[in-house]
């Protein structure tokens, strides 16, 4: 797979990371050391976070919950060298005006900590999917800050994981392939998209995957980067592709795909602000979607 390109940016999730601190999360006594100094992001069971009163962060510190880490994940350092950790709101007795989704806060939160509840979010939905062994049925025992879940039934050992998915922006002399599900809101289209299955690499996936949702045959993929979906738990890898002049035919796992051309794409990405009720609507700003047709969109001179 070919190097990221570096011009493609402009989604949510995919900023300057936090130091994950690998080593000290078995280190229990290093983390009870920088828990009274920590910043705490609290989520609800349902993956919604503590906000305040106008919807932004509502940060937790350690030494005013006091006590110690405990069942707390381990996020690792900020660049100012502060502890991240994320804890479930059960059992706590912080209060908070607010709650707010992932999306919204990716839309309203300064993007460090949008990017910082992204990872909390995934860890939290894995906990949340991984309470009992997958193998025998026993109860799951977080160690590792919350990074692994070891079965003392059967030994077993589970990591978090995340599931890639390729999602693909497809090209045919000066068209882009879009595609809407039935259940979207009406008149929106997007670039098309799937899960990677066993045994296939990405670009194997990307012609599959467009084959089987549009008929049209791809010739050619360039990877341009990646992107944490936790809605529940993906990994968007970005391309482009150019494709054969194939005409577009659904089978029923989309409702519509057809080539649009860089004047409906132009009028689509300035619509989101001014809404005439004509034409397509795009993928949010804050998807990978959205800048996979942006940067189509400005490489064909719009």
């Amino acid at each position: 797979m070919s190097t990221p390109d570096r011009t493609f940016s402009g989604y949510a999730f995919a900023g300057v990371p936090l130091d994950r601190a690998d080593a000290l999360r078995g280190d229990a006594e290093a983390l009870a050391r920088l828990w009274p100094q920590a910043k705490v992001l609290v989520l609800d069971a349902d993956g919604t976070a503590f906000a305040d009163g106008e919807g932004q962060p509502f940060i937790a510190e350690g030494h005013a919950l006091g006590g110690g880490p405990g069942a707390a994940t381990f996020l690792g350092r900020d660049g100012n060298g502060h502890p991240w950790f994320a804890a479930e709101a059960t059992g706590l007795t912080l209060q908070a005006p607010g709650r707010i989704d992932l999306r919204l806060a990716a839309a309203t939160w300064p993007p460090e900590l949008a990017d910082i509840f992204c990872y909390a979010r995934g860890m939290s939905y894995w906990h949340s999917r991984n309470r009992f062994c997958g193998v025998c049925g026993a109860a799951i025992r977080f160690g590792r800050a919350g990074f692994i879940g070891h079965c003392d039934q059967c030994g077993t050992e589970h990591y978090p994981r995340v599931d890639p998915a390729i999602i693909v922006a497809v090209e045919n002399q000066g068209r882009l392939l879009l595609g809407r599900q039935s259940s979207w809101a009406p008149r929106r289209y997007s670039v098309l998209a799937g899960f990677v299955e066993p045994g296939e690499s990405f670009e194997q996936t990307v012609a599959r995957e467009v084959f089987e949702e549009s008929q049209v045959r791809v010739l050619a993929s360039r990877y341009l980067g990646t992107q944490p979906w936790p809605f529940p738990g993906a990994l968007m890898v970005g391309f482009m592709a150019t494709a054969e002049d194939d005409t577009p035919r659904v089978n029923g796992e989309l409702e519509d795909a057809r080539w649009f051309s860089v004047e409906e794409v132009g009028a689509a990405l300035q619509r989101e602000a001014n809404d005439d009720g004509q034409g397509i609507l795009l993928p949010p700003r804050i998807s990978i979607a959205r800048s996979l047709v942006q940067h189509w969109y400005e490489r064909q001179g719009g």
